[in-house]
């Protein structure tokens, strides 16, 4: 049936919007995001650090001063994950 419609499994049917009301909640909401996708490496067990992932944004970052190079120093158990 989804094939028909040109749908492809990869893709979600639905979405969920979120409207950002000012600058302070797009600030929170990119911290949500870029803290989610640093994490997610560490979370899933492909690295023990945060800054052993390479082919994370987190090194462009740190280079900018955004983060410093031991954000999250390696205490991602203590870190309540919602999925």
């Amino acid at each position: 049936m989804r094939i028909r419609r040109g749908e492809r499994g990869v893709w979600q049917r639905r979405y969920w919007g979120y409207l950002i009301r000012d600058a302070r909640d797009f600030s929170a909401y990119m911290d949500y995001l870029q803290d989610l996708g640093h994490i997610n490496p560490v979370k899933h067990g492909l690295v023990k650090l945060v800054a052993d992932w390479p082919y994370s944004t987190f090194h462009n970052l740190v280079t900018q001063g955004v983060y410093p190079p031991d954000w999250s120093g390696g205490d991602e158990k203590q870190v309540s994950y919602v999925e």
